[in-house]
């Protein structure tokens, strides 16, 4: 069976703390559990203070067998901040500007060049989700269509080569709009002329949007994903609703992360078969899991954690949210 792990960012003290309290220890070169295997859902760089170690963890689980591992923004954010648009060119699939250089900034700063080149090797090699049949996993949103394309995409260039990568990153090919929604969710622009600024001050011209389920309405403040007071109590026009995927209830549980779930908010399900596992370790919240033992209706109980910091709670149960 298996335990789902969230974002991780570079914070591997809570790891390692997530992982013994889940039971694996070092073993033959790598953590280790007795009879279970972890899946990680993308997201190890960037952000946190530990990113070589984390890295190193990470990617010992996956090539020792003791874990399975799915692409995150920030890994094909890396790979694509050192592709050259063109061979030989001097402007990158994702740009150098100082907003993406510091996002990436951590990471550029702990590692050397050439752990950052053994790196991005490593994540060429991890795959856009997983679908083991009665489990799902993916770093931000299950969209079929989309996974066609990229399927398609990665087959057609023997993986995830330059051409790939540039080809998701052209806003003129369909792996652009394939990739944005798998890796990054899907979005609704705003109105003209408003904006949101999200939690690193960065002003926002779109949405994320809740894609899991049919909205309650086509208001800004219902589709917004995860909640937020900031978003406004209008109507979406007509020409900015967009198709969503909307989750089926009797498919398989489903798990992803990237959302940046209130990091003063004790983690919870979203849906019976649905669990989002990002609870914002890099803002002072949760390294989360998720203990799956085979069921189809997941458990809030088997929604495991550890703290981003020294002298918060320790990992533990979560227990069922009342209002």
């Amino acid at each position: 069976m298996f335990d789902v792990i969230g974002d991780i960012h570079g914070h591997a003290s809570a790891l390692k703390k997530l992982l013994d309290h889940l039971g694996y220890a070092p073993r033959d070169g790598a953590w280790r559990h007795p009879s279970r295997q972890a899946i990680f859902v993308g997201d190890f760089i960037d952000r946190g203070p530990e990113i070589p170690e984390t890295l190193a963890i990470v990617r010992a689980m996956v090539e020792g067998g003791s874990a399975r591992a799915v692409m995150g923004n920030h890994e094909l954010n890396a790979i694509a901040y050192a592709t050259p648009r063109v061979e030989g060119g001097s402007e990158y699939c994702r740009a150098h500007s100082e907003r993406n250089r510091r996002q990436h900034e951590a990471t550029l700063t702990q590692l050397s060049l050439i752990e950052r080149t053994e790196a991005l090797a490593w994540f060429r090699t991890l795959p856009m989700a997983l679908d083991l049949g009665d489990l799902r996993v993916v770093h931000a949103c299950w969209h079929e269509s989309s996974l066609r394309v990229l399927s398609d995409l990665l087959q057609r260039e023997g993986g995830l080569s330059d051409a790939a990568v540039r080809a998701m990153h052209d806003e003129d090919d369909p792996a652009f709009d394939a990739m944005e929604t798998v890796l990054k969710g899907p979005e609704i622009r705003l109105p003209q002329g408003v904006t949101l600024v999200d939690g690193e001050g960065h002003p926002r011209r779109a949405i994320r949007a809740r894609w899991f389920d049919v909205p309650s309405a086509w208001t800004y403040d219902a589709v917004i994903f995860p909640p937020s007071a900031a978003a406004p109590t209008i109507g979406i026009p007509a020409s900015h609703q967009r198709e969503l995927p909307a989750y089926a209830r009797e498919a398989p549980p489903l798990f992803f992360g990237h959302y940046w779930m209130p990091a003063t908010q004790a983690p919870t399900l979203l849906a019976p078969n649905i669990a989002c596992l990002d609870w914002s370790i890099a803002r002072g919240g949760r390294l989360v899991a998720y203990r799956w033992d085979g069921e189809r209706t997941l458990e809030q109980s088997k929604l495991l954690w550890a703290p981003a910091t020294a002298g918060r709670e320790s990992h533990r149960a979560a227990r069922t949210m009342t209002t």
